[in-house]
């Protein structure tokens, strides 16, 4: 993760890599096409209400709280038991992220700590910071190698400069490297995979390309399965040119499976049946 040497901004180099391109388009082409439904002009802030929760629901799903969308709504409760403390830490997350926008491109590391923070819902000295050496982490979903606490520091370092650096990098690729980078350190005790997701979405959201936050990539990604998601997960911990396409690749279809969902709710409004 240089930012150093002759390719001063390494994630514009990953949009060259093979099918990228292709992914971008498509993500673009599904964006536009939900962006342009005729009840977006009347009922955006519905859309984006309604993206949020089942953002949020699909990105608990992954990190086992998998609810139907009904009884996210019924709940108030979100303390009782372990899935129903996840559900609640996606909820938070999903509310929270767009509060951040302004400052993530000066301070990503700062944020990220915030998220944790909103996660973890406590004040305990290990939440809100980056995990320290001996720290156990809480992320029984993701089995790869975990990276010490060193390499964690500076790989985190080497993410935030590339951030705060700026990239010609499309914001597909962008919210890609992030989220798997996230995912691949897990630099918190808990929470990494919500907190993965939730980083990727304010990208998604900060870059232009969903500024409304009604392409909720979390939907997706839970519907494309866990399976899934941790086999692109390998490819992007490889670090092959294969391996970051076709995790790039997946976090596109998870946008568009997200884009069809809002479509979907955008029709559903249309036709007063929601």
């Amino acid at each position: 993760m240089s930012t150093t040497g002759a390719n001063a901004d390494p994630l514009a180099a990953l949009g060259s890599l093979p099918g990228v391109a292709d992914s971008v388009e498509s993500v673009r082409k599904a964006v536009d096409r939900v962006y342009g439904h005729r009840i977006m002009r009347r009922r955006s802030t519905a859309i984006t209400s309604e993206a949020a929760l089942r953002g949020a629901r699909g990105s608990a799903a992954l990190s086992g709280a998998d609810w139907a969308l009904e009884e996210v709504r019924r709940r108030t409760d979100f303390g009782a038991d372990p899935e129903a403390q996840v559900m609640g830490a996606a909820l938070r997350l999903s509310a929270e992220a767009g509060q951040l926008l302004s400052i993530w491109r000066q301070s990503p590391l700062r944020v990220l700590a915030r998220l944790h923070l909103v996660a973890a819902a406590s004040q305990g000295e290990e939440v809100g910071r980056p995990r320290q050496a001996g720290e156990a982490v809480d992320e029984p979903l993701v089995e790869l190698p975990l990276p010490d606490a060193q390499e964690v520091s500076g790989r985190l370092e080497g993410l935030a400069e590339l951030i705060i650096a700026g990239t010609s990098a499309p914001a597909l690729v962008t919210a890609a490297v992030v989220h798997g980078e996230l995912l691949a350190l897990r630099p918190f005790v808990s929470h990494n995979g919500l907190v993965a997701r939730a980083a990727e979405r304010i990208v998604l959201i900060g870059s232009g390309l969903d500024p409304k936050s009604i392409c909720p990539a979390e939907v997706g990604h839970a519907e494309l399965g866990r399976a899934s998601y941790l086999a692109a997960l390998d490819g992007y911990a490889s670090g092959t040119p294969e391996g970051m396409a076709a995790w790039i690749a997946h976090c596109g279809r998870a946008v568009e499976l997200g884009a069809r969902e809002s479509t979907a709710v955008c029709e559903a409004l249309q036709r007063g049946a929601a």
